[in-house]
């Protein structure tokens, strides 16, 4: 019964996966469509012969509609802000783990609080204060505030990762006489490659479908913006060109798939960081 059972749930998962699966599929074969199949015939039609693909739609949208300059932005922009609240994090992260200092527990819980401010009502100080010191239309802008407002989950995750360590081999380091920063980067980080990884596909994600912060930081300077607000003004100015839209949202899901399965076999070890001990 139990190996039945465990039959019956693998079967159910896969058909979930499969039904969840089904919208990125649909998408993929409508890019590659001609227009007037697209708008005249449902997309699993293409599955069968004869096979009409095309790779105009693509090109069509990286030249003429500007989405090549935006995929570049977007990598301009999530890279660093992935980097930034990972490297600060984890060092965040190994002081409130291992270290000893003053009113530890309660600036970490602060650190933690921050979790349900919502991101909105950080958006009009920031805004003016990038504005007042010049950085408004910049890519540092960005860089700043998705680092600042990533960065309270970063030191979660990770300090629950950190302290789940076992202590006896940072101990031995320390009577080897190793110091805390050499401690962090031979041991503890190389260790930690689980929530790391975990970190990084959560933050990259999130950075990567931003539209609000990109709106409100890069609104003005359209020669910086990403994937997401060229997409949203081709949703306004061509919401009748489905081919183009199709090939637009198929290009901005491929870097976050390819970053999401090289990473996936690290991503459930690290996402479960800390929930249990020994």
């Amino acid at each position: 019964m139990r190996r039945l059972s465990e039959q019956v749930i693998t079967v159910i998962a896969l058909l979930i996966a499969v039904v969840w699966s089904l919208p990125t599929l649909g998408l993929l074969i409508s890019s590659f469509r001609p227009p007037s199949l697209i708008s005249t015939t449902g997309w699993w039609t293409a599955l069968l012969p004869p096979w009409q693909f095309t790779l105009q739609n693509y090109v069509q949208v990286i030249t003429a509609q500007g989405l090549g300059r935006a995929f570049i932005n977007s990598v301009i922009i999530a890279v660093p802000s992935t980097i930034l609240p990972a490297l600060i994090g984890s060092f965040a992260a190994f002081a409130f783990a291992w270290m000893r200092f003053p009113a530890r527990n309660t600036i970490f819980f602060l650190i933690i609080s921050l979790q349900i401010i919502p991101l909105q009502i950080a958006l009009v100080p920031l805004l003016q204060i990038f504005t007042n010191i010049g950085l408004t239309g910049q890519y540092a802008a960005v860089w700043l505030a998705h680092t600042a407002f990533g960065l309270p989950f970063a030191i979660f995750l990770l300090r629950n990762f950190f302290a789940a360590l076992p202590r006896d081999l940072l101990e031995a380091a320390y009577v080897d006489g190793a110091s805390n920063f050499r401690l962090f980067w031979t041991i503890v980080l190389p260790l930690s490659l689980p929530a790391l990884a975990s970190l990084v596909i959560f933050q990259f994600l999130w950075v990567w479908n931003d539209l609000l912060v990109a709106l409100i930081f890069l609104g003005g300077n359209p020669q910086n913006a990403p994937m997401t607000l060229t997409i949203a003004s081709l949703v306004g100015s061509y919401g009748e060109n489905d081919q183009v839209l199709t090939a637009a949202a198929f290009l901005s899901m491929a870097l976050p798939l390819v970053i999401f399965f090289a990473l996936q076999r690290y991503f459930i070890r690290g996402i479960l960081a800390g929930s249990v001990k020994g």
